[in-house]
């Protein structure tokens, strides 16, 4: 132990997937130099010497990126700096440089006043007890030394060019694209000169104040511009994306939403023709209509643990060519690299609408309709949600008439269709989802699952 270079890291910043803090108030560059002190003496602890290391857009990126690499280098490690750009970027230059790791300083879809980062060692997430172990290194000051260097090297042509390889189509369609001031704006200002078709773009410019909108697509509210414009060009469709362009949302030519597992249903199609009764993988907050929909296609729907480091990690267990998540990480493993990248998915999506006589809205219609709520988050002390789906999963375990799912908190379905609680991986709330038929059946489902929760003395709330 080197007293002298031990450094404690708030331990709510050591999350589930990722690192992730508010810049200023719980994070500091002094805590990402630890923390590059940490990684590198890890990876060179499993015999790893090279990192890729990118950032996106917040403004404090700049200053992390460089408080990382100094870290890493004093750990020995040799840094490739990618410069500024979207998530799945550098988890391209993870894939293609021959590196043994990959570092994304990013602060995702939250606040501009946070700041974080994703990492991977050998194409794995390192997620979970890796990043408790980075903690307690941290902590201990038992950093390997050494004298890593550091280049720069942009790889955002190459990227680009990759990313439409695998586009396809006659149509020339006419197309929507807010990247929301994030990481993503340089990488899709470029694609769209090069893709076939009309495009109109919005919010290209990257910065971290995000002045148009919060940097999430999976909030209905964030995509008004993206409808509006959609309405206003007479686009086909539109696509946004996340702080980091990890996640994609997209809307047909109504301004309709389509949601993360009925994104999966549109691509899987192609992906089944050429591999017939290949796994497609979702997260346990999937509408039934994606599990009906894959099997109807010739396909083998898995459902997983909601989160995209388990995702991957079950993609590579399985051998899935597909997987993705309510949340719109999209992970192609099919003609690509198994990574979530968004802008990589909106060509694929792209790609299938403009080799279809259908419209993206006629391909929604086409779909079962179900009524299902959005997200529900439920205020739970974090020393109490775990127990909380342990006592209910114990509760109904031997009750007749249901089927329940254990993958990841409960999933019971009945007559009426199915209902969700699950404990957060990174808030202090549970999560809850229900999904019917009908609206008399949804109201049945909400309900059973508030009486649940009024039972262990939770209280459900709003919108119940």
């Amino acid at each position: 132990m080197n007293a002298s270079q031990a450094h404690s890291l708030d331990p709510e910043i050591l999350r589930e997937y990722d690192i992730r803090g508010i810049v200023g108030e719980n994070f500091s560059f002094d805590d990402m130099r630890a923390i590059g002190r940490s990684f590198g003496s890890i990876l060179a602890s499993r015999g790893g010497k090279t990192c890729a290391v990118g950032y996106d857009g917040r403004l404090t990126s700049p200053q992390m990126e460089a408080a990382l690499v100094d870290g890493l280098c004093k750990s020995g490690i040799d840094v490739v700096r990618i410069g500024c750009g979207p998530t799945p970027m550098l988890y391209y230059a993870s894939a293609t440089m021959g590196v043994d790791a990959g570092l994304m300083i990013t602060g995702s879809h939250n606040p501009s006043e946070y700041n974080g980062l994703k990492m991977t060692i050998g194409g794995k997430s390192f997620f979970g007890d890796d990043i408790r172990d980075l903690g307690h290194l941290a902590a201990s000051g038992d950093f390997v030394d050494g004298n890593g260097t550091s280049k720069q090297l942009s790889i955002f042509a190459e990227y680009v060019a990759r990313v439409l390889q695998d586009y396809s189509g006659q149509k020339n369609l006419t197309v929507a694209w807010d990247p929301g001031n994030g990481a993503a704006g340089d990488v899709i200002a470029d694609l769209i000169k090069r893709l076939p078709g009309t495009h109109h773009i919005i919010n290209a410019e990257i910065d971290g104040h995000f002045p148009a909108h919060h940097p999430d697509p999976t909030v209905e509210k964030n995509l008004d511009q993206l409808k509006a414009l959609v309405a206003d060009k007479g686009c086909d469709l539109g696509f946004a994306f996340d702080g980091d362009g990890d996640r994609i949302g997209v809307v047909d030519g109504q301004g309709r939403v389509l949601w993360g597992d009925q994104i999966l249903v549109l691509v899987a199609g192609e992906v089944l023709q050429d591999q017939p009764g290949a796994t497609i993988i979702t997260d346990v907050k999937a509408s039934q209509v994606f599990f009906d929909e894959i099997k109807r296609l010739g396909g083998n729907p898995l459902m997983w643990k909601t989160g995209h480091s388990h995702i991957k990690t079950k993609m590579q267990e399985t051998g899935a060519p597909l997987a993705g998540e309510m949340s719109a990480h999209i992970f192609f493993k099919h003609r690509y690299y198994g990574f979530d990248d968004a802008v990589y998915t909106a060509v694929r999506l792209l790609s299938v609408v403009a080799k279809s006589e259908r419209s993206l809205a006629d391909m929604r219609d086409a779909m079962p309709h179900m009524l299902n709520t959005p997200e529900i988050r439920i205020d739970c002390a974090e020393a109490r949600k775990f127990s909380v789906i342990e006592e209910v999963r114990e509760r109904l375990k031997d009750r007749p008439g249901i089927e329940v799912n254990e993958i990841d908190g409960v999933r019971v379905t009945d007559e009426d269709g199915w209902w969700l609680l699950r404990a957060s991986n990174t808030q202090a709330v549970l999560v809850a989802r229900c999904e019917s038929a009908s609206e008399l059946g949804l109201q049945r489902l909400k309900d059973k699952l508030a009486a649940e929760l009024k039972i262990l003395g939770v209280e459900a709330g709003h919108p119940y």
